[in-house]
């Protein structure tokens, strides 16, 4: 590990000496069974295809494939990698105000500029001994990665940091939207967005589609890098992702976008 707890210099100034982000900065991943990884990583891919897929469709799918496994088990790793269900809700009932703070604001809005709105969300990262979560910001107009990271938890100070650091980088968004996890619902985020003056737009409960360009980089992410290497630790995961979001942001050349890649797109416009 490049970076040392224990040392006498702080943290933070070991990742300015080393030129390396806290953001990035990894972590030793929570430990799991082998089954329970393999459980994991099934289900992670199976999500790509069937994000409207329950509890108790999955248990018949993982006991098909041989698996003994019950709900209690199965709830508490779907927790563990956040996955959330796409389903329908009756528009006869109205959401609870105190849990749902903020509206969706992204509906029949065309953008037209970069810096517009950005998405944030999180995903989980499957590993050879463990996983970690990966965390990234998509501006919406060109498809830039603005900011990502990895941890092992899912906390708002981490989500917080990184919103700081692509601020910092590229300048605000006029909107930032993301779904009603309590890393985007916390104290600490909505301060930072609120004191740098930008408009907060949140998905509906249950709706992963309101958020589909930021669902669409997590597909592409994943089957063209995540699934097709095995990192061993948090380091080697986090060189793997670094290569990729600059092959994707400067390499990669998107059909939306007239085949120019997000890089050429979003450095091309002026703020």
């Amino acid at each position: 590990m490049m970076v040392e707890r224990e040392d006498d210099l702080s943290i933070v100034k070991q990742c300015e000496l080393l030129d390396v982000s806290r953001s990035g900065l990894y972590y030793k991943p929570v430990g799991e069974s082998d089954e329970n990884l393999a459980i994991m990583r099934l289900r992670d891919e199976q999500y790509l295809d069937t994000p409207f897929y329950g509890v108790e469709r999955l248990l018949v799918l993982l006991i098909c494939l041989g698996y003994q496994i019950n709900r209690k088990r199965l709830r508490r790793l779907m927790k563990l990698q956040g996955w959330q269900t796409l389903y329908p809700t009756p528009r006869t009932t109205r959401t609870d105000p105190a849990a749902y703070k903020y509206p969706y604001l992204l509906k029949g809005l065309q953008t037209e500029r970069k810096n517009q709105v950005w998405a944030i969300d999180i995903t989980y990262v499957p590993m050879k001994h463990g996983f970690m979560y990966l965390c990234a910001i998509i501006d919406l107009h060109t498809r830039y990665v603005v900011g990502w990271g990895i941890s092992n938890t899912m906390t708002a100070e981490w989500c917080t940091e990184l919103v700081k650091d692509a601020i910092s980088l590229h300048g605000k968004p006029e909107i930032m939207n993301s779904d009603q996890g309590s890393q985007f619902t916390s104290e600490i985020y909505i301060e930072l967005l609120k004191e740098n003056e930008i408009r907060i737009s949140m998905d509906g409960k249950g709706r992963a589609i309101d958020n589909i360009f930021i669902e669409r980089l997590w597909r592409t992410v994943k089957y063209e890098h995540i699934y097709l290497n095995v990192y061993d630790d948090g380091l080697s995961l986090y060189k793997g992702l670094h290569n990729y979001f600059s092959f994707y942001n400067g390499e990669r050349r998107h059909q939306s976008l007239n085949y120019k890649t997000p890089e050429e797109n979003y450095l091309k416009q002026a703020a």
